[in-house]
C-alpha cells in the first residue's frame, strides 16, 4: 500500500472525508513555499498536491499560472521541487504528496530517472494532466511499477463510454473536476457534482475526490458531503499571491479542512 492508500483506509475507519490542498512548489520563493507545505498537515490537510511549475500550463487558470511564473522566476525547477519533498519528509513520513503538473519536465529528465528520484524524495503519486490513457505506457504503467500511484482526472465531459478507459490504470484516487474549463473559473455545486460522483463510483472502488471551484469552508463541506473529499487549489494559491503570510494562509486552509471534515 502507498501512503495514499493508507490515508484513505485510515479516513474510512474514522468515518471522515479527505481534505486535499494544492500549492505551487516554489511560490513565491523556495523558503516561503516550504514553510507553507510543512504547515499543511497541522492545518488539517490529509493529502498535499504539490504543483510542478511549467511554462505552458494549459489546464490552469490565471491564479495558478501566475503562481507558476512566480516560482519559475524565483528559480524553482523539478530538481528543487523534489528537494522540497525530501525536506518535508525529514519531519513527516505519513502525509501523502502528489506531484501535479505536465509531462514535459518529466520527459526532459527521463522517465526512469525521474521515477527513481521522485520515489526517493518521498513522492507518493502523480497527476500529469496532459497524458491521456492512450499514453499509459509513457509514464502511468512505469510509475505504478515503481510503487507510485497514477491519479487520473475525470470531468463533466467524461461520458460512460470514455470513463472505463480513464479508470483502467488509475490508482490512489480519482480526481473529479467539478466544472468544465480551467482552474478557478467557476464555483462548484454539490447538486451537480453528487450524481457525477455516484456515476464514477458505480465503476470503481477508488475514492473520488472533487476539485475546481471550491473557495470557502461551506463549499468544501458541501462538496465533501457528496464525495470522498474535496480539493482546494486556486483559493489557497491566490492568498499566497496576494502576499498573505504563511500563518495567514494556513489559517485559511484550516477552515477549509474543517469544512471537509465536518461533511
Amino acid at each position: 500500500m502507498t501512503r495514499i492508500d493508507e490515508k484513505f483506509a485510515t479516513l474510512k475507519q474514522e468515518g471522515r472525508k479527505a481534505f486535499v490542498a494544492y500549492v505551487m512548489a516554489g511560490d513565491p520563493d523556495y523558503e516561503t513555499s516550504l514553510e507553507v507545505v510543512k504547515g499543511l498537515p497541522g492545518a488539517g490537510v490529509d493529502i498535499i498536491e504539490l504543483g510542478l511549475p511549467f511554462t505552458d500550463p494549459m489546464a490552469d487558470g490565471p491564479t495558478i499560472q501566475l503562481a507558476g511564473q512566480r516560482a519559475l522566476e524565483a528559480g524553482q525547477t523539478l530538481e528543487r521541487t523534489l528537494a522540497m519533498a525530501a525536506e518535508f519528509r525529514k519531519d513527516d513520513n505519513i502525509t501523502p504528496i502528489v506531484l501535479m503538473g505536465y509531462y514535459n519536465p518529466i520527459y526532459n529528465r527521463g522517465v526512469g530517472r525521474f521515477l527513481k528520484d521522485a520515489k526517493a524524495a518521498g513522492i507518493d503519486g502523480l497527476i500529469v494532466v496532459d497524458l491521456p490513457p492512450e499514453e499509459d505506457d509513457e509514464l502511468c504503467i512505469p510509475a505504478q511499477a515503481e510503487g507510485l500511484n497514477f491519479i487520473r482526472l475525470a470531468t463533466p465531459t467524461t461520458d460512460d463510454r470514455r470513463l472505463p478507459k480513464v479508470l483502467q490504470n488509475t490508482s490512489g484516487f480519482v480526481y473529479y473536476v467539478s466544472i468544465t474549463g480551467i482552474t478557478g473559473a467557476a464555483a462548484a455545486e454539490a447538486a451537480d457534482v453528487g450524481p457525477e460522483v455516484a456515476r464514477i463510483k458505480a465503476q470503481t472502488d477508488l475514492p473520488v475526490i472533487v476539485g475546481f471551484g471550491i473557495r470557502d469552508p461551506q463549499t468544501s463541506r458541501d462538496i465533501a458531503s457528496v464525495a470522498d473529499g474535496a480539493v482546494v487549489g486556486s483559493a489557497i494559491v491566490g492568498r499566497i499571491g496576494d502576499g498573505h503570510s504563511p500563518a495567514q494562509v494556513l489559517d485559511f486552509v484550516r477552515g477549509l479542512a474543517e469544512g471537509a471534515h465536518d461533511a
